[in-house]
């Protein structure tokens, strides 16, 4: 049946819905040619808003699973219907509406990462957001992802919510268990995403850290070419001006090639423990960038011990180009197995000497997706490429101690559990079409922020050629997600007015709730309220907010300018283009 939007609501159809919606339609298997997966039963159990989902071969021989169709049918929603969609890669999110979606992140699974979906669908991973005018907000999600990645295809009629088995083989009388599924609805959209938030917890739980890391990075302004004195420096200048910065990262670029992390390249003299301990000496907390599941060719890793490497279809070691993207430098990368035992125990060890040996407590993850890289054979035939990358990771945590784990172009679900923070954009640039789409990745996640992790928004870069009022507005979204700082310039050479920003910036631990255009958001602190109007545009904008009916007294909290006392409604009536302003409102 096709429902009109009018009919359409989640709560109705679960009560008494005909078969052909897609809550009421079967489940079913499906074999890697397309067909039904003969003698194969799936079964489904609701318990209030989840649902749990087992598969079983009750026949004679194995069969190699494609996936599983969880639900499918006729969706109900007009094509002008606005849809947010999680990827399963950090760089990946969807927006827009169901007619004309919109790629959201600036690397997509699709067509960078090259994952296969349906040529014919918008695919989604972990969640997906439907908002149809006039009804409420349906909120459908994946709580765990302990073995097997949630997929959304949506089409312009009907929609699919499928489970990718990667063709492996379940033997005759062998069950195995979907990822747990949700199905949330309301006319609050902040706070169904605020319930999602507290689900996963049952079946993996949150890292825990006290309060978002903040510190210093290399990577914005000196890039690989790094050198110890810039690194310290820097360090000089933080512990006599802003001490709070007290981790201090070294990025990319001190390794000779990718994958020998605890050998050292030019940039250090050959010696990047020494300025690890000036760092340790100093007060402050070493921190350091590292891409375990990678290596290139010629690195001693990979040449000594291939066999730890995923595999091609001929059993050779995969080079990532072959099925995804290539790597970004020194590529194609190959991908540790994190099945393999040996694997593993370099991870550990690897992790351990750069926490004992080093002093290294806090490690910045990069390109954490290639340990959940598809299309490969791995050393456990049984497991999938989410167990692999969780069992690299439980390495990893083994290994560093309490030292913070941050992940950074990471599997987004497969990582719940496994790290303290979560990088939720791509790379920060000093260009504003960079800061206007990094803003928006990260505000729409900020929701995740102190639930699944702390969200690292990147680094906040305060110098450089951009205008002011681009500069203002990287500064108030950065500020609005809640979560970590990390300052990306060279702080020895800013500005008494950039630093005094810099020192408002600091972590209020939870994000601001914007409304669904990112246009206005607000942000509770104890004893005071925040205001963020952002303008995206390219002309000026008015901005609205509703203020408490006693009087408050406004002050921008970036300029200290007083702006009165008012009530009732607050009216910017001219903010202009690609700009933003903060305001604190305190009632008197």
């Amino acid at each position: 049946m096709n429902l009109s939007r009018r009919q359409f609501s989640f709560s109705a159809l679960a009560a008494a819905a005909p078969a052909s919606d897609w809550t009421k339609a079967p489940p079913r298997a499906i074999a890697m040619d397309g067909s039904a997966a003969a003698g194969c039963r799936v079964e489904r159990r609701w318990q209030g808003k989840l649902c749990r989902t087992k598969v079983t071969n009750r026949g004679k021989s194995p069969v190699a699973l494609r996936e599983i169709v969880l639900f499918e049918g006729n969706h109900g929603c007009a094509p002008e219907t606005p849809i947010y969609g999680e990827g399963f890669t950090m760089l990946s999110q969807t927006g827009g509406t169901l007619a004309a979606p919109v790629d959201i992140g600036g690397y997509t699974d699709r067509k960078h990462y090259r994952i296969p979906q349906p040529e014919d669908a918008t695919t989604v991973y972990n969640l997906l957001c439907l908002s149809p005018a006039g009804q409420p907000h349906a909120l459908l999600a994946f709580t765990s992802s302990r073995r097997w990645a949630g997929r959304f295809h949506l089409r312009a009629a009907t929609l699919q919510v499928t489970v990718d088995c990667e063709g492996l083989t379940l033997a005759p009388g062998e069950s195995w268990e979907m990822e747990e599924f949700c199905r949330l609805e309301g006319n609050d959209r902040a706070a169904l995403f605020a319930e999602l938030g507290n689900l996963p917890a049952a079946h993996h739980k949150p890292q825990p850290w006290p309060a978002p890391p903040e510190g210093w990075c290399s990577w914005y302004c000196f890039g690989p070419r790094v050198t110890a004195r810039q690194v310290t420096d820097n360090l000089e200048w933080i512990a006599g001006n802003a001490p709070y910065l007290r981790y201090i990262q070294i990025d990319d670029g001190y390794q000779p090639a990718m994958g020998d992390w605890l050998e050292t390249g030019s940039a250090f003299g050959g010696d990047i423990r020494t300025v690890l301990d000036q760092i340790r000496k100093r007060g402050f907390e070493p921190a350091i960038w590292v891409a375990p599941f990678i290596a290139e060719e010629k690195s001693h890793l990979f040449t000594q011990h291939p066999d730890w490497f995923m595999k091609d279809a001929g059993g050779q070691p995969l080079a990532s180009n072959k099925v995804t993207f290539g790597g970004w430098r020194r590529g194609p990368w190959y991908a540790l197995d994190g099945t393999h035992p040996g694997a593993r125990e370099f991870l550990q060890s690897l992790f351990r000497t750069m926490n004992r040996e080093w002093g290294v407590t806090y490690f910045k993850l990069d390109a954490n997706f290639w340990g959940a890289m598809h299309s490969a054979k791995l050393h456990d035939p049984k497991a999938t490429r989410v167990e692999a990358y969780r069992r690299g990771m439980e390495a990893v945590i083994a290994g560093a101690g309490k030292s913070f784990i941050l992940g950074c172009n990471h599997p987004m679900w497969p990582s719940l559990g496994v790290i303290h923070g979560s990088r939720s954009s791509g790379d920060i640039s000093r260009r504003w079409n960079t800061v206007k789409k990094v803003a928006g990745e990260n505000l729409h996640r900020a929701w995740q922020n102190q639930v699944l992790w702390w969200n690292d928004p990147d680094a906040l870069v305060l110098m450089g050629t951009l205008p002011e009022n681009e500069f203002l507005f990287h500064a108030a979204a950065t500020y609005a997600t809640g979560g970590m700082l990390l300052s990306g310039d060279d702080l020895t050479r800013i500005s008494p007015e950039r630093k005094a920003l810099l020192d408002k910036l600091r972590p209020t631990h939870r994000a601001a709730q914007f409304t669904p255009d990112l246009q206005t958001g607000r942000m509770q602190l104890d004893g005071r309220e925040m205001l963020f109007a952002l303008n995206w545009d390219e002309a000026p904008a008015a901005r609205q907010f509703t203020l408490p009916a006693r009087e408050c007294r406004l002050t921008d909290y970036f300029s200290g300018a007083g702006l009165g006392t008012h009530r009732g409604i607050y009216r910017i009536e001219s903010l202009p283009a690609r700009s933003a302003r903060v305001i604190e409102v305190r009632p008197l």
